[in-house]
C-alpha cells in the first residue's frame, strides 16, 4: 500500500502552497534587495550639497571626474578577471575531456518521419515546402532494342563469317 499514488486534490494542494512559499521568499528577496541598494547608495553617495560658488562647483566636478576614473578602473578590472577565469574554466574543461579520453556517442532512436514533416519541423509551420520527390522526376520512355531480334540469328552470323569467305564478306559488307 506504500505505492499508493497521490490524489489530484492533494498534490494541487500541495502545488499552491510551494508557489505562496516562493512568492514570499521572491517578496522578501526583493525587499532586502532594495534595503541593500539604500544602504550602498548612502556609502558611496552623499547628499548632493547646492553650492554658489563657481570654484566649488569646479572642484565637486574634478571630485566626480577622479571618482567615475577609479570606478571605470575597478569595473575593467573585474571584467578582465572574470574574462581570465571564463577562459581558465573553457580550457579546463577542455584538459578534462581529454583526460577522459573516448567520447560516447548517445544512442540515438529511430524516428519514423517523412521528409514533409521533416522539412516542417526544421523550417516551422510557416513555410509550405512539399517534398513530393517522384512529382519531380522526369519521365523517360522505354525504347525497345533491335539487339533483341537479332540475338535469334547469332548462329547463322557465325557461320556466313567462318573461313575466308566469311571474312571477306565481313570487310565487303562493312562500308
Amino acid at each position: 500500500m506504500s505505492d499508493k499514488k497521490m490524489t489530484t486534490s492533494r498534490r494541487n494542494y500541495l502545488k499552491s502552497l510551494m508557489l505562496q512559499i516562493a512568492a514570499g521568499l521572491l517578496e522578501a528577496e526583493a525587499v532586502e534587495a532594495e534595503a541593500e541598494k539604500a544602504r550602498y547608495m548612502e556609502e558611496n553617495c552623499p547628499a548632493p550639497q547646492f553650492l554658489v560658488c563657481m570654484a566649488e562647483l569646479t572642484e565637486l566636478c574634478k571630485k566626480l571626474h577622479q571618482h567615475i576614473d577609479t570606478v571605470d578602473e575597478q569595473r575593467y578590472d573585474t571584467q578582465s578577471k572574470v574574462a581570465k577565469s571564463d577562459k581558465e574554466i573553457e580550457d579546463l574543461k577542455i584538459k578534462l575531456q581529454d583526460l577522459k579520453g573516448k567520447f560516447r556517442k548517445p544512442v540515438l532512436k529511430r524516428v519514423r518521419m517523412s521528409a514533409d514533416a521533416m522539412l516542417q519541423a526544421l523550417l516551422g509551420s510557416k513555410h509550405k515546402v512539399s517534398m513530393d520527390l517522384r512529382s519531380n522526376l522526369k519521365q523517360v520512355k522505354k525504347e525497345v532494342k533491335e539487339e533483341v531480334k537479332d540475338a535469334a540469328d547469332w548462329r547463322k552470323n557465325i557461320e556466313d563469317k567462318a573461313g575466308m569467305d566469311g571474312r571477306k564478306k565481313m570487310f565487303e559488307s562493312d562500308p
